[in-house]
C-alpha cells in the first residue's frame, strides 16, 4: 500500500503511515489523539453523530447526497478495526526476519507461478509502462500474496470508524472522501468495496487517494476494478503508479555489493550519492565479485550496519519508495523481483544474534545520545538521518565502526 511507515511488520502499514471531529462528551470516553483533537472511542451512537456531522463536509467536497446515503447505509462502528489500529506491534522486526518472510522460498515459488499464469498480460504492462514484470509481481506478492489476501472489511465502515476515532482522523477522513469518490464514479459496487482494516484495497492494496491518482482501466470495461479476481486493472495500476513515480527502464532498483577491507562505513547513507566509478575506485564490487556496472548515481545502504548485507541503490529505489517508504519494504520488493528473474539469495550473513530496538528503546537511545552530547535533532522515537548521524558520531568517539546502525549494543554502551 502506498503510505510511509517505519515499522517493518506485515502488513505494510504505519499510516502514515501513513489525522478529527468535534468532541462528543456524553457518548464515550474522551481521548487526546496525536493531532491534538479530543474525540471519543467506542460507541455506535458516537459514530452516527459523527457521520451526521461529516455529511455536509463530504457534500461540499463533491459527493452527491445519493452516493453518501447509499454508502453509509448500515455502517457500523467496527471495534476490530480500532483494536488493530491500537495494537500494532511494539517491536520493529529486524530486517533479516522481515526478508525471511517477505522473500521466502514459497513466495518466490508462487511468484514464478504468477509470472507464468499472467505472462501475456505482464508482457503488455511491461511494454506499456516500462516497469519489469518481476517488479509488478513482487508488489503483488508482498501486498496480498498474489491476490489471496485482499481484505474483506467494508472500506467505508473501516475508514469511517477510524476517522471518527480521531487518533489520525484528518488522514482517514480525507481517505474516506476519496473512497466515496470511487463509489460515485462507479469503479466498484458497494457490496464489493472491501479491503484491509485501514482501507487498503485490492490485489496491490491501494489506499483510496492513491487509487484516484494512479489507478487505470487497462481492460477497457469502463471501471478501474482492482477488487476483481481478474488482476488486470490492479497490476496495470501498480505499473502506472511506479511509472509515474519515476521508474527508469533498464536501471536496477539496487544490487548487493561486497565492500573491501578498511572501507569507510561513514560513506553509507541515502544522502551520499556518487557515480558507480567512484564506488568502484574504492574497491566496491558486486556481491559475486564482478566489477560494478554504471547504472547512474548510487548510494550505499547498510540496513543492518557493518555486520549485514550492503546494497548500492539507484534511481528506481526511489520509485518503489513512493509506494512504501520503508527501506525494508523497498529492499524486499527489489530482492523478490530479482529472485523471480532467476537471481540468487542475498549472499552476506545477517547479525542474527541481534534484534531491532523497541519503540521505547528508540526513545531511550535518542535521550541518552542527546545527554551524552550527540544531537539527534529531538527525541521522538523516529530514527531519522540526524539520529543516525548521532549514532555514527558516538561510534567514532568510542572506537567502533561508524556504520550508524542503532543496535542494542549501542544502547547498552550508552547506559
Amino acid at each position: 500500500m502506498q503510505t510511509s511507515f517505519l515499522s517493518l511488520a506485515l502488513p505494510f502499514l504505519a499510516l502514515p503511515a501513513l489525522a478529527g471531529p468535534p468532541a462528543l462528551p456524553h457518548l464515550g470516553i474522551p481521548q487526546q489523539p496525536q493531532d491534538g483533537i479530543v474525540t471519543l472511542i467506542g460507541t455506535q451512537s458516537g459514530l452516527d453523530q459523527w457521520i451526521e456531522g461529516f455529511r455536509p463536509r463530504a457534500l461540499s467536497a463533491g459527493i452527491s447526497p445519493a452516493t453518501f446515503d447509499r454508502a453509509f447505509r448500515g455502517v457500523r462502528y467496527n471495534a476490530d478495526v480500532i483494536e488493530k489500529d491500537r495494537n500494532q506491534a511494539e517491536f520493529t522486526r529486524a530486517i533479516w526476519d522481515y526478508l525471511d518472510r517477505a522473500v521466502s522460498d514459497k513466495r518466490v515459488e508462487n511468484g514464478k507461478k504468477a509470472l507464468r499464469q499472467n505472462r501475456r498480460l505482464l508482457a503488455r504492462l511491461e511494454a506499456t509502462y516500462g516497469v519489469p514484470k518481476e517488479v509488478i509481481v513482487a508488489v503483488w506478492g508482498l501486498e496480498s500474496s498474489y491476490g489471496d489476501n485482499r481484505g474483506d472489511i467494508p472500506v467505508i465502515e473501516a475508514l469511517a470508524t477510524l476517522a471518527y476515532d480521531g487518533r489520525r482522523g484528518r488522514f482517514f477522513e480525507a481517505q474516506l472522501i476519496d473512497a466515496l469518490k470511487i463509489l460515485q464514479r462507479g469503479d466498484v459496487r458497494p457490496g464489493n468495496f472491501t479491503g484491509s482494516w485501514a482501507g487498503a484495497m485490492g490485489h496491490t492494496q491501494f489506499i483510496p487517494s492513491s487509487f484516484n491518482a494512479f489507478a487505470v482501466d487497462f481492460d477497457g470495461d469502463g471501471r478501474r476494478d482492482i477488487w476483481s479476481d481478474d488482476p488486470t486493472d490492479a497490476l496495470a495500476s501498480t505499473a502506472a503508479y511506479l511509472a509515474k513515480s519515476g521508474w527508469q527502464p533498464g536501471v536496477p532498483w539496487g544490487m548487493e555489493v561486497a565492500l573491501p577491507q578498511g572501507f569507510d562505513h561513514g560513506l553509507a547513507g541515502k544522502g551520499n550519492r556518487m557515480a558507480s566509478s567512484d564506488w568502484a575506485a574504492m574497491g566496491v564490487r558486486q556481491a559475486d565479485g564482478r566489477p560494478l556496472r554504471d547504472h547512474g548515481p548510487a548510494a550505499l545502504l547498510m540496513p543492518a550496519g557493518a555486520r549485514g548485507a550492503a546494497f548500492l541503490i539507484y534511481a528506481n529505489f526511489r520509485a518503489i519508495e513512493r509506494y512504501n517508504a520503508a527501506d525494508a519494504y523497498v529492499i524486499a520488493i527489489g530482492h523478490l523481483s530479482d529472485r523471480l528473474a532467476g537471481g540468487d539469495p542475498i549472499r552476506a550473513a545477517w547479525p542474527r544474534d541481534d534484534r531491532a530496538l523497541t519503540s521505547a528503546e528508540n526513545l531511550e537511545l535518542q535521550q541518552r545520545l542527546t545527554a551524552a552530547g550527540f544531537d539527534t535533532g529531538g527525541v521522538d522515537g523516529k530514527i531519522g538521518p540526524k539520529t543516525l548521524a548521532a549514532v555514527r558520531a558516538f561510534q567514532r568517539s568510542v572506537g567502533m565502526v561508524p556504520d550508524g546502525y542503532p543496535s542494542l549494543d549501542i544502547l547498552r554502551r550508552l547506559r
